[in-house]
C-alpha cells in the first residue's frame, strides 16, 4: 500500500504558508529550534518528515519522529511530571536543577536527549538494557533527590521510503504517494519485551514510586494494547512501583481544522495504567490458533481444498 507524508518540518504537508515553506527551505525543526536531526541513512539527507499516513481514507496520521512528541517546549515531559509527582515545579537539565531547587523550593531534574547528560548505569551482560529515554527526578527545597520516574517514548517505524514524496514537497508543496509504509510488527515485537524488562528493573528502585510511563501516538498505543489482548483483558491498577502507564499522546485536532501556518497541537488522548506483571501475563498468554494450522495449510497447498 502506498503512503503519504502528513507533516513536513513541523507543518501539515498541505501547508503552503510562508512559515511552513521557510522551515522546509531551512531544514529547520520548529520543535527543536535547530536543523532537523532526522536523516536518511543512505546519503544523510535531512528528512524533515514528522508523520505519515497510508493511502486508505481511514488511515490515521501516525507520528514517525520522536522529536514531534516534544512539541510545545517539551510539554509532554511537564505533563508526565505533574502526573507522577503531583507538583508544579519547573524542569531543568540535570545538575542545574540542584541550585534551582534551592532557589525555588523544589525542582525537577531531567535526564535524556540533551537534558542533563546520560546517566551512568552499569552495563548489563546479555540481552536487554537498563536505559530509558527519559528520567525525571524530583528534588526538594534543599536540592535533595526524593523521588524519580522514567519515560519510554515510541513512535512508528517505517518501511519502504518517501524520497519522491519528500522531493515533491520541497519542489512545489505537492502531495505525492511513495512506497513508505508502517512497520507495526516491529514495534510490537520489540517494545513489549522491553517494557516488561524495564518495568521490573524500576520496581526494584526505592525512589521510583510510579513505575514506567510508556508514551506513544494513539495508533501505536492501540496496536500494542491489542497485541496484549485488548484493554478489557488488561486490568487497570492504581499507580505503584510496578506500574506501566500506557499513554496515548497524539493530535488533539483534526488536520482539516488547523489553519495554514499553525502546528497541530498534541496532548494525552487516553491512558491505561496497569502493572508489569499483568503485561507479562498477557504477553505470555496471547491467543494461539487451533492446533495443526501448519499441517492443514500444507495439505491445502499440496492437494487443493482437501483436508
Amino acid at each position: 500500500m502506498a503512503g503519504y507524508i502528513s507533516e513536513f518540518f513541523g507543518y501539515r504537508a498541505e501547508d503552503s504558508s510562508a512559515v511552513a515553506l521557510c522551515a522546509a527551505n531551512q531544514k529547520r525543526c520548529p520543535f527543536l529550534g535547530t536543523q532537523c536531526t532526522k536523516v536518511l541513512s543512505r546519503d544523510r539527507t535531512v528528512s524533515g518528515v514528522c508523520s505519515i499516513h497510508q493511502s486508505s481514507d481511514k488511515s490515521p496520521d501516525v507520528i514517525c519522529c520522536p522529536i514531534r512528541i516534544y512539541a510545545d517546549d517539551y510539554k509532554m515531559l511537564k505533563t508526565i511530571a505533574r502526573s507522577a509527582f503531583k507538583k508544579e515545579y519547573n524542569l531543568y537539565s540535570g545538575r542545574a536543577a540542584v541550585a534551582r531547587a534551592k532557589n525555588e523550593g523544589g525542582a525537577i531534574a531531567v535526564f535524556g536527549h540533551g537534558w542533563g547528560g546520560e546517566l551512568r548505569l552499569p552495563q548489563r551482560k546479555g540481552t536487554g538494557s537498563y536505559f530509558v529515554d527519559w528520567v525525571l527526578a524530583l528534588l526538594d527545597e534543599a536540592g535533595e533527590l526524593i523521588e524519580f520516574t522514567a519515560i519510554e517514548v515510541q513512535t512508528i517505524d517505517t518501511t519502504g521510503n518517501y524520497r519522491e514524496a519528500r522531493a515533491a514537497l520541497l519542489k512545489d508543496r505537492s502531495l505525492k504517494s511513495d512506497t513508505v509504509g508502517l512497520n507495526w510488527e516491529n514495534v510490537s515485537k520489540r517494545i513489549i519485551p522491553q517494557l516488561i524488562y524495564k518495568g521490573q528493573v524500576l520496581q526494584r528502585e526505592d525512589l521510583c514510586r510510579t513505575g514506567l510511563y510508556f508514551v506513544c501516538p494513539r495508533p501505536v498505543y492501540d496496536r500494542v494494547l491489542n497485541r496484549l489482548g485488548g484493554k478489557d483483558k488488561i486490568p487497570k491498577f492504581p499507580t505503584q512501583p510496578a506500574s506501566i502507564h500506557f499513554i496515548s499522546y497524539d493530535y488533539l485536532s483534526s488536520f482539516s481544522d488547523i489553519a495554514d501556518g499553525e502546528i497541530v497541537p498534541l496532548g494525552i488522548t487516553e491512558e491505561h495504567c496497569t502493572t508489569v506483571y499483568k503485561v507479562q501475563e498477557a504477553f505470555s498468554a496471547m491467543d494461539l490458533p487451533e492446533g495443526n494450522v501448519y499441517r492443514d495449510a500444507i495439505r491445502r497447498s499440496l492437494y487443493g481444498n482437501e483436508e
